[in-house]
């Protein structure tokens, strides 16, 4: 829609919440508002001003995309309600949902320095816990209604020689999943160390991967990096580790890549299983405040999905979260048929979702599951996934039986989904309240992911140690 016809438009209050100040952090009323095919959370801070930015933009509608969850209450509650919310998290009683994966922070040290970077980490950093810290935020979590679904960030964790045996201390103690969030540098460059990796129990790589051109890294990132991450893809895939592809999306910068990054994975399964939308989010380290230019929104990505793949992966074969909030996520499953087409695993919704209301701690109990089975190798020994098939051969047609379509489910299903972070100027702590990826924090507190990672305008945060 021109910008003169939005200016023109009548404005409609959706609801009301709370957010946060992006200058100072403080807790103020926010609304959101409806105007043309845009929702905008708008908000005033008495002592900075107001503040507007879009949210969500076209199909799916804003409205539509809700469904109605049953609020639970997390396992165990460490902090007491005293200043409200973003302020006390730990979890506190106010919050909304059980946990789904939990971050484990095993370095502030990184071997990159990427100019978009929520950790603002760098290579000259270096503050590590020992294995008995890690340990002891293991048995919190497992005394905390786990066993949870682990990933070790940071930082970059493979600068961690020791990172097997945290993956090994972990496993013994009865947590199942572990995933490296990792940008791949050390993957590619020392085999004998992924070997340690999977020895140790690793499932999934979930692997810094923005385009398929080196303008995009060196954008983002740098340097020129697409080489390695082939290279960190080729040898995963030759221990039989799961790979899930993870791009930031930077407007004008690789969102016109979408497409190419979904072929990509297709080329690669089964090594890879997923790829993971990240929409742009402005905390920690980026170039510039942020404009409405400088965001995309989840119907947004979705509408270039269709576009981008010619219609194989349509924004109706999409799905909003049953877990965390509506809002704050998508997802879509599809199988690579011996014809080399897609199929859908959802029926196409063509009206507003009309999903029945659930407990969402089911919701978080199944992302867990699912994450698990699916992200894993499709060579997994845990039983989660079934034996390998051959490649698909174009001209080998569909298959035969029920039993033949569920093995190549087993192994040649990719999963699809994506994740909008909240930043100071975003944030919606009705969103926040639901949201169940944590992030172990100060005093060995299970953070929402968002909070963790809040800093204001002048990159101070609320909760991310040292910073």
């Amino acid at each position: 829609m021109p910008m003169d016809a939005i200016e023109n438009t009548e404005e409609i209050v959706l609801s009301t919440t709370q957010s946060v100040c992006p200058e100072c952090l403080a807790r103020i009323p926010a609304t959101r508002v409806a105007k043309g095919n845009q929702v905008f959370l708008r908000k005033h801070c008495p002592e900075h001003g107001e503040y507007q930015v879009c949210i969500w933009e076209g199909e799916p509608s804003y409205l539509g995309w809700a469904n109605t969850q049953i609020p639970t209450s997390p396992t165990v509650c460490a902090t007491e309600v005293s200043q409200g919310c973003p302020f006390d998290c730990g979890l506190c009683s106010e919050h909304r949902q059980q946990t789904c994966c939990v971050l484990l922070e095993v370095t502030n040290q990184c071997n990159l320095h990427c100019p978009v970077c929520f950790a603002a980490t760098s290579p000259t950093a270096k503050e590590e816990p020992g294995l008995e810290v890690i340990e002891g935020w293991y048995r919190m979590l497992m005394n905390s209604g786990g066993p949870y679904n682990i990933q070790l960030s940071g930082g970059e964790p493979t600068v961690r020689d020791d990172l097997p045996e945290i993956i090994a201390l972990g496993k013994k103690l009865g947590l199942v999943f572990f995933q490296v969030n990792t940008n791949g540098l050390r993957l590619a460059t020392d085999e004998q160390y992924v070997s340690r990796l999977k020895a140790a129990g690793l499932n999934c790589v979930f692997l810094q991967f923005d385009g398929l051109s080196d303008d995009v890294y060196v954008k983002l990132r740098g340097k020129a990096l697409l080489d390695i991450k082939k290279k960190a893809i080729k040898v995963c895939a030759a221990h039989e580790i799961g790979v899930v592809l993870v791009p930031t999306l930077v407007p004008g910068v690789n969102d016109s890549q979408i497409g190419d990054i979904l072929n990509f994975a297709i080329s690669k399964m089964p090594a890879v299983r997923g790829v993971h939308f990240q929409p742009v989010s402005y905390f920690g380290r980026y170039p510039v405040e942020p404009k409405d230019t400088d965001r995309i929104t989840i119907p947004q990505v979705l509408r270039e999905i269709e576009k981008q793949t010619d219609g194989q992966m349509k924004a109706t074969h999409f799905r909003p979260p049953g877990g965390e909030h509506s809002h704050c996520s998508f997802h879509g499953n599809f199988v690579l048929m011996p014809g080399g087409h897609l199929k859908p695993l959802v029926q196409e919704n063509t009206s507003a979702c009309c999903c029945q209301s659930e407990p969402i701690t089911d919701g978080a109990k199944r992302a867990r599951q699912f994450v698990a089975r699916q992200w894993s190798s499709a060579h997994s020994e845990t039983g989660i996934q079934r034996k390998q098939q051959p490649r698909p051969q174009a001209g080998m047609g569909n298959v035969a039986s029920l039993d033949e379509f569920l093995e190549r489910v087993s192994t040649y299903k990719l999963a699809v989904s994506g994740m909008a972070f909240q930043d100071a100027w975003t944030l919606d702590l009705d969103r926040l309240k639901q949201c169940f990826i944590h992030v172990v924090g100060p005093d060995n507190k299970l953070i929402p992911f968002c909070a963790y990672n809040l800093t204001n305008r002048q990159g101070q945060a609320l909760y991310r140690r040292g910073q």
